[in-house]
């Protein structure tokens, strides 16, 4: 199991954007997910806006 921390720049993930009601926002980065959080089970759909992404499978 991978250790939950942050990979790259915090700023602009899905996490700290929801801690700060960035929630319109939000719906523009999660419109098309292909990406899954690893560490709190978020989506989005680059890879940058999480912590620690992993791709979905289709």
């Amino acid at each position: 199991m991978s250790e939950n921390t942050c990979k790259g720049d915090h700023e602009g993930h899905i996490c700290l954007l929801a801690s700060n009601t960035r929630f319109e926002l939000i719906k523009t980065l999660t419109r098309d997910p292909h990406f899954i959080c690893f560490n709190c089970g978020r989506v989005a759909d680059k890879a940058c806006n999480l912590c620690n992404p992993m791709p979905l499978e289709d």
